[in-house]
């Protein structure tokens, strides 16, 4: 089978039923190369390119963050010379459309694929199909269930348990390890903010700070985390401070205090870091920003899956790193290297 091959050859019955009945439903895949929703943003193949073709699978294509992946991912297959294909779904709950994807590709058997997984358990099953037909899978940002370097080649992402503990650590020191504290989630399933939220809990409980609200999810999107922030305003009015757990729960959040007239009344930690969070960060509506580094995340994802395809040896467990950025440090060379504006 070669990549480009039609999706109904070689199918299980069971896939064959999903391929179905997902192909009835509305396209709502976008590449953001493009900005097109529908689209497929693939790598021009570069003269004296090698036959080695990629499928990079993110967990959406709205957000600032998979931009910046995306550009990572970019870099290194052109330094590869290898092409590659940047596909997956809008909306960061849309578990089937990211299955859809991975299956299409399956079947057209691209020589690697780097995937950010949007649930930890659901495509497990997609992935173990995609090692049992030879192609080497790379896990990037989202834990999967399995074990690196047997389950699939390598995962790639930041330690996101981690990263919530220093954002658990940054806004205790805001509140002088004292005070009560409302958590937005972002969705369940997600194993890396899951991982964030529970680094932050462990802060909080061992500084004896309580938690106003931690059972709240905020949705896929900013817009779904505002209604879901308005909704909890007033544990929100009585807290002293919050925390956000990835780029649309901080949005989200920033914006409901807004629109309560609560921005910089309340000490406010978020995760990510796009344009308009650093600007509220500089603001003072938010007091850090806990920053991962996307680009180098899509730059060693692609790295790690060709040198799977090569032969080569690859290190199980790469961490992308992270940093917390506060209003005193956003504009040191460092800072804004890691937000890619030097």
């Amino acid at each position: 089978m070669t990549f480009g091959e039609p999706l109904e050859k070689t199918m299980k019955p069971w896939k064959t039923l999903l391929a179905l009945i997902s192909l009835s439903l509305p396209l709502t895949f976008s590449a953001c190369g493009g900005g097109d929703s529908g689209t497929t943003g693939t790598t021009p193949k570069p003269a004296g390119a090698s036959t080695i073709h990629l499928a990079v699978i993110p967990k959406g294509t709205q957000h600032v963050f998979w931009k910046s992946v995306e550009a990572g991912a970019r870099k290194a297959a052109e330094e590869l010379h290898v092409e590659m294909e940047w596909k997956g779904p809008i909306l960061e709950n849309d578990r089937a459309g990211q299955i859809q994807v991975l299956q299409q590709f399956i079947t057209r058997h691209p020589s690697g694929i780097v995937l950010a997984p949007l649930d930890h358990a659901a495509l497990v099953d997609p992935v173990k199909d995609a090692t049992a037909a030879g192609i080497p899978v790379v896990i990037i940002d989202s834990g999967l269930d399995g074990q690196p370097g047997k389950d699939y080649a390598a995962f790639v992402a930041t330690n996101n348990k981690q990263g919530g503990i220093m954002a658990g650590e940054a806004l205790a020191k805001e509140l002088g390890n004292k005070g009560k504290v409302v958590l937005l989630r972002y969705l369940e399933g997600s194993a890396s903010t899951t991982d964030r939220e529970e680094g932050f809990l462990e802060v909080m409980k061992k500084y004896n700070i309580q938690v106003l609200v931690s059972n709240r999810f905020g949705g896929p999107g900013a817009s779904e985390a505002q209604t879901t922030s308005l909704q909890i305003m007033n544990q929100i009015k009585e807290a002293d401070g919050i925390f956000a757990s990835n780029e649309p729960t901080t949005l989200g959040m920033l914006q409901a205090l807004r629109q309560n007239e609560l921005a910089g009344k309340k000490k406010f930690v978020g995760f990510d870091a796009s344009d308009e969070l650093v600007d509220g960060l500089k603001k003072g509506e938010i007091q850090a920003l806990v920053a991962q580094n996307p680009v180098k995340m899509g730059y060693e994802g692609v790295k790690a899956v060709v040198a799977k395809i090569k032969g080569e040896k690859v290190e199980p467990n790469v961490d992308s790193g992270a940093a917390l950025i506060t209003k005193e440090n956003v504009d040191s060379d460092d800072i804004q290297k890691l937000l890619g504006k030097k």
